[in-house]
């Protein structure tokens, strides 16, 4: 008995797993658009109170978007080379373990954000409700990644009525511009399970676009830049931001090279890389903003 509990996986590593706490892209993807609004909305740097806020809730609300999507996924993640591991999928965690989880996660991140206005409170319903639901888009939306677009730019307008108790009509531009780009990179994410979705009959963009997946791909990047330098203009930015965009236009353009061929390995590095975008775009604002 004492060896049977000496050899079971520790729980909380497991829990981790679940949470893809070891994998923290996901996280960093999510992070770098609510920074960008975050930046927007206060002109520069935000009340530190919301930043910490903010940067805690999407890490927790990231890691609860990820207990559900294997809860979602349970019997699909078996069938996929890539996710067959997965603590769901392999048997480790039970689904109550999982519902239980990501509940007392959202709870927490619900919590957080209490001393905040009411705004920004109500906002967090159908933040909760997108991040909620998208696992299950898989089913029947021909296209689930501009649904995970909508989800993971939800924290733009939440980060304006945090820092202003408004939502200015930029906020929706800013929106448009995430979803192009969450569209192009999980697309390129997509291409690397396109052979065991097709299989298994789940749908993704990469599957929609057909053998136009990897120009989808770039035509989103190129909307997702376009749009960024408009909102520049919009908000009357100077050189620096558009010199970070400038180089992030660069970065999206070496994923090409990544890309073209549809090797698995290169198109899941491509995902990964787009870190680097994020974080060129957001060190463009806030560069900008500092050296006014």
């Amino acid at each position: 008995m004492v060896s049977n509990q000496l050899n079971q996986p520790n729980r909380f590593m497991l829990y981790a797993r679940l949470m893809r706490l070891d994998k923290p892209i996901g996280i960093l993807l999510l992070l770098w658009p609510m920074l960008w609004g975050l930046w927007f909305a206060a002109q520069g740097f935000p009340d530190l109170h919301i930043l910490i806020i903010f940067i805690a809730g999407t890490i927790l609300m990231r890691s609860a978007g990820c207990v559900i999507n294997d809860f979602a996924d349970r019997k699909i993640d078996p069938h996929v080379e890539r996710t067959k591991a997965r603590p769901m999928a392999a048997g480790l965690v039970n689904s109550k373990e999982a519902l239980l989880l990501a509940a007392g996660l959202s709870l927490i991140a619900f919590i957080l954000i209490l001393p905040l206005n009411l705004l920004t409170i109500a906002l967090s319903v159908p933040a909760l409700f997108l991040a909620a639901s998208y696992p299950f888009t898989k089913r029947f939306f021909a296209m689930p990644q501009a649904y995970l677009g909508v989800a993971f730019s939800f924290g733009i307008p939440m980060a304006f009525a945090a820092q202003t108790n408004a939502l200015p009509p930029v906020i929706w531009t800013l929106m448009l511009a995430n979803l192009c780009w969450v569209i192009a990179y999980d697309t390129a994410y997509a291409i690397v399970d396109k052979p065991d979705d097709l299989r298994i009959g789940i749908k993704t963009s990469a599957i929609t676009f057909g053998k136009y997946d990897v120009m989808g791909v770039m035509v989103c990047h190129a909307l997702f830049i376009a749009i960024m330098v408009y909102i520049g203009q919009l908000q009357d930015m100077g050189l620096i931001y558009h010199a970070g965009l400038l180089i992030a236009s660069g970065l999206v353009v070496y994923q090409y090279t990544l890309i073209r061929t549809r090797d698995r390995t290169l198109c899941f590095k491509a995902f990964l890389h787009n870190n680097w975008v994020g974080m060129t775009v957001f060190a463009g604002i806030a560069l900008d903003f500092l050296l006014r």
